[in-house]
């Protein structure tokens, strides 16, 4: 996926801040561009996302030659009141448990003819 991604007009129910999020969470060594293609934003918008989490701190990162390793703070809040005690952590396992179960298990997947 090279370039801008396609644009999207309309509202959606995450921000891009929690989808940048869960795609650290699913692989925190990604690249930004990687970051990027997943959320379908700008690399320069995923860059602006992890500033802000970092500055927050609800994400941290250590270099490791080229590479950068993305660390969670699990337990931090989330910010809005109306989500009051809830935490990073139960965020991103309600996203992985969506995943999940759009994802087929080996025993629903179609087989192929034999």
């Amino acid at each position: 996926m090279d370039g801008v991604p396609e644009p999207h007009t309309g509202w959606t129910f995450l921000t891009n801040h929690a989808r940048v999020l869960a795609a650290i969470a699913d692989n925190q060594s990604a690249r930004i561009r990687d970051i990027a293609a997943h959320c379908r934003l700008t690399e320069r918008a995923v860059q602006k996302i992890i500033s802000d989490l970092e500055q927050d701190g609800y994400l941290s990162h250590v270099r490791e030659g080229r590479t950068n390793i993305y660390r969670i703070e699990p337990g931090k809040v989330l910010r809005h009141p109306a989500e009051a005690g809830l935490t990073v952590t139960s965020l991103l396992s309600l996203l992985a448990q969506a995943e999940a179960d759009r994802s087929p298990s080996p025993e629903n997947r179609p087989h192929a003819p034999a």
